[in-house]
């Protein structure tokens, strides 16, 4: 058992009846979930997917050749790294368990990666068997150009999202017709790719489980202050947590229709859209990609309950002209985090629909939540209070003192979902955590305060760090990437207000003196997004004859970003 651990006396009165303020040790895996829940529930649908259902005891049969052709086939042993670049779809999920089948550990990458962004990804994590869709088969492909022979992929199962979907949709399941293209790739496979419909045929029979709680589960990459992303490594007992709480504190349960749209590559959806459906025996309606007319369709054609999300997603369902035509009324959760929901929304929200957005907080390295309003007394612009058996305080960056509720300082976290440290990383893992009272607290990088209620409140961030409908975007990553064009001499990149995104990218930029008035900025965003995922992308370049520097020679970006604020200000 956990040592024991009471609710501060600030958070009992808000705390969710009926919640355990901690859960008991587990030792069952992530594998360990689908087992049972196909046993328990074989004819129950566990996917749909442009109304193809899934049930779980087919979904499980699917796990096992999949990891039967790893093992047998590719050599994937207990402990390898296996990449994966699928956008929500039921190839993600049968590869995610497929790889925990195997003993192996899953790196999710991101579908909006360019190849030097898939080699970082390979190389850092030595993975050397990928499983990917059609479409970016080019770009993993052409990850060979940035990586060393012996860091090459030595086999790729590439699918395509057509092979998942039913041979007839109905009208109101069709994608929009602008999918078509990535729905139906189909290129010309390398020599040491394989298709995932042969993989599937050769039903072989994996070697038995032996898989354990603290075996790690998942390198979750996260981008680093310094330019290079780092993986958060995780066991299935750390992201095992989160998929046991998430149910007690939102009510959901087995009878429960999620929607599936919040990119599974990322932690949130990772946990909501995979390990906790599974874990539940719930049902997730999958969505590769957010459109707000088709998401709107699938909950009422499917009556969803469920729906985690980024706010960006509920402000474009609610600006639809079509949301009179469009039945809700199924849904009895909603909620998710990444960016502050606008209190016009959410007033939009309650007044229309009587629902709460249930805004939460958590990290790659929490393993999504480490604090979410309580259901029954959500807040609005609020993080909610320290979520089940964590530990949260706020303390002084320097000199680490606990601050008393009012005052702001770093929001530092203690719990059973936090991760085992940075791959490779050791440096790097030990900066990121301090110790109170004898517990081990990950540093957030966030400032933030807690009310003499117990609630939890953003106010900046410690760090220098851009947040763009949720994904984060750190600008030294971007700056490397922006280095490399021949015409840029230098680069600082920022923070600017965006109406829909909340944040964008902003990249103020030197050019060199032989580039002067020969390059646009057009022709900038084109080159980035040709190298980097869309939300990296600088969606605004500004020229400037030289960036502000400090007297050791230091670019002073926050003078930038305070210059870029105060601009917003005075334009709103």
């Amino acid at each position: 058992m956990h040592p024991l651990f009471e609710v501060p006396a600030a958070h009992r009165a808000a705390w969710p009846a009926r919640v355990p303020w901690q859960l008991p040790r587990c030792e069952t895996t992530l594998w360990d979930n689908l087992d049972i829940t196909a046993r328990r529930y074989p004819e129950k649908a566990a996917l749909i997917f442009f109304g193809r259902p899934f049930p779980y005891a087919e979904l499980h049969r699917e796990v096992e050749k999949l990891a039967g052709w790893l093992m047998h086939e590719a050599g994937v042993q207990h402990g390898d790294r296996v990449l994966v670049a699928l956008q929500n779809s039921p190839q993600l999920v049968i590869a995610y368990l497929g790889i925990l089948r195997t003993g192996a550990v899953i790196v999710p990458s991101n579908p909006m990666s360019k190849a030097a962004e898939f080699a970082h990804s390979i190389g850092d994590s030595g993975a050397r068997v990928a499983i990917v869709a059609a479409d970016l088969l080019a770009h993993v492909a052409a990850s060979t150009d940035h990586l060393p022979p012996a860091a090459h992929l030595r086999q790729i199962v590439v699918t395509r999202y057509r092979d998942a979907m039913p041979a007839v949709i109905d009208e109101e399941e069709q994608p929009p017709a602008a999918w078509q293209p990535w729905l139906d790739a189909d290129p010309a496979l390398p020599a040491h790719a394989v298709r995932w419909t042969t993989v599937m045929e050769r039903a072989l029979t994996p070697a038995a489980y032996r898989g354990h709680a603290d075996d790690l589960a998942a390198i979750c990459y996260t981008s680093g202050t310094t330019g290079k992303p780092k993986g958060c490594m995780h066991t299935h007992r750390s992201l095992g947590h989160n998929v046991r709480a998430g149910p007690l504190w939102n009510g959901t349960s087995a009878s429960d229709v999620m929607l599936g749209v919040v990119p599974a590559f990322h932690i949130t959806g990772m946990q909501y859209c995979v390990h906790q459906t599974l874990y539940l025996g719930s049902t997730v309606v999958l969505m590769p990609r957010w459109d707000r007319d088709l998401a709107g369709r699938l909950i009422a054609r499917h009556q969803v309950t469920g729906w985690t999300n980024i706010p960006t997603m509920v402000i474009d369902l609610l600006a639809s002209p079509r949301l009179d035509a469009l039945d809700l009324s199924s849904l009895r959760y909603i909620g998710g985090g990444g960016a502050a929901m606008p209190e016009a929304v959410a007033a939009r929200l309650r007044e229309r629909y009587a629902l709460d957005y249930v805004e939460g907080y958590g990290l790659t390295e929490t393993a999504a939540p480490s604090h979410s309003n309580p259901p029954q007394a959500a807040r609005r612009q609020c993080l909610g209070i320290p979520y089940i058996g964590v530990d949260s305080r706020v303390v002084d960056p320097d000199s680490r003192r606990v601050l008393p509720p009012g005052e702001t300082g770093e929001i530092v976290i203690h719990g059973p979902q936090l991760f085992v440290g940075y791959w490779q990383r050791p440096a790097e893992t030990a900066q990121a955590f301090i110790e109170l009272d004898g517990k081990r607290f990950f540093r957030s990088g966030d400032l933030g305060r807690m009310d003499t209620d117990g609630y939890f409140y953003i106010a900046d961030r410690l760090k220098r760090m851009i947040n763009a409908s949720g994904f984060k975007v750190w600008p030294a990553e971007v700056e490397n990437q922006l280095f490399a064009h021949p015409a840029i001499q230098e680069a600082c990149v920022i923070g600017t207000h965006d109406a829909y995104r909340g944040e964008t990218v902003k990249a103020v930029v030197v050019l060199r003196a032989e580039y002067q008035g020969r390059i646009s900025a057009e022709e900038i965003e084109h080159w980035s997004r040709e190298r980097m995922a869309a939300f990296k992308v600088p969606r605004v370049i500004e020229f400037a004859d030289a960036l502000p520097k400090s007297g050791s020679g230091k670019v002073m970006w926050r003078l930038l970003q305070e210059q870029e604020n105060a601009r917003a200000a005075g334009a709103s």
